[in-house]
């Protein structure tokens, strides 16, 4: 029985070194993948669109959304973490208004991230 399972092994390791090594041998496989990824990457790196004149915004202006983005932010986050501390220390029960603050936080916070990446990306 033992010979036959070392028979057996012999065997498929014949069969797939003789199927798979004469595709590899020059490369080519391997060469061709690289080249179909290439051409996938750089089909989406060219940027051949034209700029639409209806979403051409300034420089200045996107400062300015992000500004006022970040300033209700910052207040939100403030708000968030005294009414943590008010329930925490000081033992008031405000955390119906804590976890509001918290929520719209987070909302603002990836809405500013978005926002963030899709503007200024890459940088």
């Amino acid at each position: 029985m033992q010979n036959m399972s070392r028979a057996f092994f012999c065997l498929c390791t014949w069969l797939m070194l003789s199927v798979a090594a004469p595709g590899y041998a020059d490369g080519s496989v391997e060469e061709k993948t690289e080249q179909q990824s290439a051409g996938v990457i750089q089909a989406f790196t060219n940027d051949r669109s034209a700029k639409s004149e209806l979403v051409a915004i300034d420089e200045k202006t996107k400062y300015l959304v992000m500004f006022l983005m970040g300033v209700p932010l910052l207040l939100l986050i403030i708000t968030t973490v005294a009414l943590g501390v008010a329930m925490v220390v000081y033992g008031k029960r405000v955390f119906v208004a804590h976890m509001v603050c918290a929520g719209l936080s987070l909302t603002l916070a990836l809405g500013h991230a978005v926002v963030g990446i899709v503007w200024f990306y890459p940088f």
